[in-house]
């Protein structure tokens, strides 16, 4: 028989809601009021801990506030999904980069392909 406090969540949900609510908020926030803007039920400590990790990842920053810290995103949903695809792209140093790379543009949808192309080429200006 399976217990709601059993089931887990998947793999990063608790990160990706705090992070949504940093960005919303467009100020550092402590972790009680990211926890009241969550609104999921979650114990301030265990919001506390999240945080925590992902400043140890370089992921928020922090700065002092009162007896504790507020938290702000180092960089916005975009950066953090390209930063992700170079901890991918660099987790096996022995893999064939190329290979890796190649094999990546060739899953990628027609569009995005293009889109792709048309950025380097401008980088290439």
């Amino acid at each position: 028989m399976s217990n709601a406090k059993d089931e887990r969540r998947p793999a990063g949900e608790l990160e990706a809601a705090v992070m949504a609510a940093l960005w919303v908020a467009e100020v550092p926030l402590t972790p009680g009021r990211v926890q009241t803007e969550i609104a999921s039920g979650l114990a301030r400590t265990t919001v506390s801990t999240i945080l925590s990790r992902l400043h140890d990842k370089g992921i928020v920053g922090r700065r002092p506030q009162g007896r504790g810290y507020a938290y702000y995103p180092v960089q916005d949903a975009a950066g953090l999904t390209a930063r992700r695809m170079h901890t991918e792209l660099d987790r096996d140093r022995n893999s064939d980069r190329g290979t890796v790379l190649a094999r990546f543009v060739a899953q990628l949808k027609r569009d995005d392909e293009q889109l792709l192309r048309h950025l380097l080429e401008a980088d290439e200006r």
